[in-house]
């Protein structure tokens, strides 16, 4: 059975709606235990607002193919994140646990959104693309802004763990 372009372009568009949702999630979760870390908390505060301006474009993404997010995805990707969050919170020294984690999904999301794009051109929505280019931008932004405060993250966990003092939320 064939799938067309279409079906393609909207099962992308949800599917990395849903990632973003997951972000969301997490970047909340967090956000709760890095009082300690404010390089980090400004670098997830800032990326959570960026986030939910996505959102708003892949929704309107979604509406100029007559599509609307799917509300079983959304559950199910909203639960994916916390259960990420809580699964980092017992391994211990969470907090590095989740600058990898929120870098690597960086990258992730920059993937997706240069696939969308080749798959927004191939269902003839070229008029989504610039969006799309916009979230890349903010995307490298973001992964660039992680990777500038992965080692003062690591030198103030390190310090403060070895100091005796809370260094996870």
């Amino acid at each position: 059975m064939s799938t067309s372009i279409k079906d393609i372009y909207a099962t992308a568009l949800r599917n990395t709606r849903g990632a973003e949702l997951q972000g969301v999630h997490t970047m909340t979760t967090v956000l709760k235990g890095l009082e300690n870390y404010p390089a980090y908390e400004r670098v997830t505060r800032q990326h959570l607002d960026t986030t939910h301006g996505q959102i708003v474009r892949l929704d309107a993404a979604l509406k100029a193919i007559g599509e609307t997010s799917s509300t079983i995805k959304d559950a199910v990707t909203s639960t994916v994140g916390l259960v990420a969050g809580a699964a980092h919170a017992v391994a211990g020294d969470e907090t590095l646990k989740n600058l990898y984690a929120a870098y690597a999904y960086q990258h992730d999301q920059i993937a997706a959104y240069r696939s969308l794009v080749v798959i927004a051109e191939a269902a003839g929505q070229s008029a989504q693309v610039p969006d799309f280019k916009t979230t890349i931008a903010e995307e490298e932004a973001g992964a660039k802004a992680l990777s500038d405060i992965i080692e003062t993250v690591t030198k103030t966990y390190i310090q403060r763990a070895t100091a005796g003092a809370k260094a996870d939320s």
